[in-house]
């Protein structure tokens, strides 16, 4: 997996450069400006009521009540760290639904975009097919779907995870590797639907190499670490470098 791993950073950095190349900045920008926007509505509005849901849950409870009755500051900085893992899955589960909407709504965009890259490299153009890119955009919505449903499987467990002191500090790292993979996921599987690969071979086939799928998820999320322009850029880079990276398997 370490060497998947290699390979899909290593496609992010060829992936500028095919695009600046190639000058494909028009369909970086505009998908890239949207997501941005909504990006930045979407987590405005959560995380004032994901503060709101964690301080109604333990006045609910009666954490603090009764932490000021055991006067401990062991139990109060453990069940504080609780507190903040608990945010910070809850910004993670936030942004799960974000991303899969995301995807459903920019699939046909994201389908062109690798197709476009795939095109590039062969130096032949695809013939464009209406019905062809309907079947494309029911199938991601699709695969969406069923790794959202995954996904909040695994995320439900990891929060119940989050309460248990010490051990639950690692859960956002556990999530953070989960978003990763089902991201990496979607991107990957454009490249895979090219190689008439059904659904369960596209299932199989990534599941045999995670580290294509989790290293471009997580390069897309640490692009969100700089403002606005990573935002921007985070989608469309991810597209290509997954088409790149599955090219580069494929030659090994």
């Amino acid at each position: 997996m370490l060497k998947e791993l290699i390979i899909a950073f290593e496609s992010f950095y060829k992936a500028h450069h095919f695009i600046v190349q190639h000058k494909l900045w028009r369909w970086i920008l505009i998908p890239g400006i949207i997501y941005m926007l909504l990006f930045i509505t979407g987590m405005y509005f959560f995380i004032s009521s994901a503060n709101d849901a964690v301080n109604y849950l333990t006045n609910l409870i009666g954490i603090d009540r009764w932490l000021q009755e055991q006067k401990s500051g062991i139990l109060s900085f453990l069940f504080m760290m609780g507190g903040i893992m608990v945010q910070v899955l809850l910004v993670f589960f936030y942004f799960s639904f974000f991303k899969f909407f995301f995807l459903i709504v920019g699939s046909p965009v994201f389908a062109y975009l690798s197709e476009k890259t795939e095109s590039i490299i062969e130096g032949r153009d695809f013939p464009f097919s209406f019905k062809q890119l309907m079947k494309d955009i029911i199938r991601g919505i699709k695969l969406a779907l069923r790794n959202l449903l995954w996904q909040t499987v695994y995320t439900v467990s990891i929060l119940l995870l989050s309460f248990i002191p010490l051990i639950g500090w690692i859960s956002p790292l556990i999530s953070l590797f989960v978003e990763c993979y089902y991201y990496g996921f979607s991107m990957v599987d454009y490249s895979c639907e090219r190689r008439k690969l059904s659904p369960a071979e596209s299932i199989r086939f990534i599941s045999e190499h995670k580290g294509l799928a989790i290293g471009n998820g997580l390069l897309f999320y640490l692009m969100h670490a700089i403002p606005f322009l990573g935002w921007v850029l985070a989608p469309s880079y991810a597209v290509i470098a997954a088409t790149l990276s599955f090219r580069e398997m494929e030659k090994k």
